[in-house]
């Protein structure tokens, strides 16, 4: 059957959206007043209607669908259900569902349970969101022309992780595409054993203004933020149960084929969580990472304006739910884009990435005190890492004005070539506490002729039990970028034990120590692109 004809209805998608989402805004959901299966006042788009979707537990889903026009009556269409982001309405994916509906989908979409007007309390992506994800696709396909062979899911965030979730559970799910978000939860928000308190604080934040947290949610983030080590096992326990990576065997038995893109300067999902679950799947898969902060990748999308990754998720569709020979099957299945390039890079998989290592040696022995901000940080939340996406401007030090009472600097010789940084930078080195407990921060930066740091990449690394005195070693992944060193820069590594993004557990007056005994010398390893 030949696809039905796209209407002309792009820019009526992005006005509606902008006029929509103002709505929102102020607190007037327009679900709040449409009746089942019509569309309120004033909605000019063609095809899309709003309605009370059926969640998990008998309660209630605001939703709206899109059909394709000029459909033949009785015609089977393939489904995409897409959920919304954390604290985001329904209407977060019109423009993007009409694009869809436009070249032949049914797209459902609907406002997770315990935000704005739909029922329930926020359970995080626990077992009764994945449950929801189920009875909206039986919905869509008593109430829909959806085809039940043809069903994907996909969403930005929250909604990513939720699909993700939802492939390990329901076999129905044929393909996903999910955008910035989660793979592993606790890898997230607690890697390095270290609190990322912009983030969670965020999110928590965030779900309070516009849902409903749950018992369970307001408990565990009390105890998180916190540092209630106590709970620390419960804590891991309840991350885990709301990771993609807990289910992949059966993510994997179910065959779906996983689109997964998210930001390099991800500060609610670092990207490292996804490249490491991106190796483990075994079905059709792709891997994109740019420039950016969290969702800002997709945010231009959002609104119906030209964009990459937007572009490859209905590329991805339409190869995996209606078997189009588009060639995204045949590409290169992980795509780069450098912080400091317009081009993109391929690879045949993540461990190709990144193939070539520098070592910086990480010599001598550097003390610092604790519970000072050297001025080193990884930025604000969002914020820095976009404006590195939009203006190329990261977060910036001078590196020779640091105070070395608490920071520790090493730097590399100036580089004659330019490096293209790809991948995972690993440090490895030898500390020494004056307490059981601390924090250490480690920064990557790409120093110019003046001494002037730019960020390529952090991490941040807490110990517990330590015996005070006595060393011990430390291995630290930064979170994985893509960078381009200037010929004539050198990378400098600055570790210090404070940054306003984590919480720092360094008791008063502790000191750290950072040695490299000749058995096992201290490193930096720096991953670069082939030549």
């Amino acid at each position: 059957m030949a696809r039905p004809k796209p209407a002309p209805r792009t820019t009526a998608s992005i006005t509606t959206a902008v006029v929509l989402l103002a709505g929102a805004a102020l607190g007037a959901a327009p679900a709040a007043t449409a009746a089942p299966g019509t569309a309120p006042a004033g909605t000019t788009a063609q095809g899309l209607t709003f309605h009370d979707i059926p969640g998990s537990g008998g309660i209630t889903l605001k939703g709206n669908v899109f059909t394709p026009a000029g459909a033949a009556a009785g015609a089977k269409h393939p489904l995409i259900v897409f959920p919304t982001s954390w604290a985001m309405p329904q209407i977060e994916y019109l423009a993007q569902a009409q694009k869809l509906a436009d070249s032949g989908y049914v797209v459902v979409s609907y406002t997770s349970r315990g935000f704005w007007l739909s029922g329930g309390e926020i359970e995080v992506a626990g077992p009764p969101d994945i449950a929801d994800a189920s009875a909206v696709i039986d919905w869509a396909l008593q109430r829909t022309s959806a085809d039940p062979d043809r069903i994907g899911m996909g969403g930005v965030s929250y909604g990513a992780g939720i699909s993700l979730l939802a492939a390990g559970h329901d076999p129905r799910i044929k393909a996903v595409a999910a955008l910035s978000g989660w793979a592993d939860l606790i890898d997230s928000i607690y890697s390095g054993r270290t609190q990322h308190l912009q983030a969670a604080a965020l999110l928590g934040g965030t779900g309070l203004v516009t849902g409903r947290p749950g018992d369970e949610l307001t408990r565990t983030l009390k105890d998180f933020l916190g540092s209630n080590l106590e709970k620390e096992p419960e804590m891991i326990a309840w991350g885990k149960k709301r990771s993609p990576a807990t289910y992949l065997d059966r993510i994997n038995a179910n065959g779906a084929a996983i689109m997964m893109g998210n930001a390099w300067g991800d500060t609610v999902f670092p990207p490292n969580q996804y490249a490491s679950f991106y190796d483990k799947l075994t079905g059709p898969k792709r891997l994109e990472f740019r420039p950016g902060d969290h969702a800002t990748a997709e945010a231009s999308g959002l609104l119906g304006l030209p964009n990459d990754t937007w572009t490859s998720t209905r590329r991805w569709f339409d190869r995996y739910l209606k078997g189009e020979r588009n060639g995204i099957d045949t590409e290169l299945p992980v795509q780069l884009k450098s912080r400091t390039d317009q081009g993109y890079e391929g690879y045949p998989d993540w461990k190709s990435v990144g193939a070539v290592k520098n070592r910086i040696p990480l010599d001598g022995t550097k003390k610092v005190w604790a519970n000072v901000d050297s001025g080193a940080n990884g930025g604000i939340a969002i914020l820095s890492n976009a404006l590195d996406q939009f203006l190329k401007l990261p977060p910036t030090v001078s590196v020779p004005l640091l105070p070395r009472t608490f920071a520790s600097v090493w730097q590399s010789e100036r580089y004659a070539t330019q490096q293209r940084i790809r991948g995972t930078s690993a440090l490895h080195t030898t500390v020494t506490a004056t307490k059981p407990s601390g924090t250490l921060v480690a920064y990557l930066y790409d120093v110019g002729p003046l001494g002037i740091g730019k960020l390529v990449s952090n991490a941040p690394y807490t110990f517990h039990g330590q015996t005070p005195g006595r060393p011990f070693p430390v291995d630290l992944e930064l979170y994985s970028t893509a960078y381009d060193v200037p010929a004539g820069h050198r990378l400098a590594l600055v570790i210090d034990t404070v940054d306003p993004l984590y919480i720092e557990h360094n008791p008063t007056g502790a000191q750290l120590t950072f040695s490299s005994p000749g058995t096992d010398p201290s490193h930096l390893s720096v991953p670069l692109r082939e030549k």
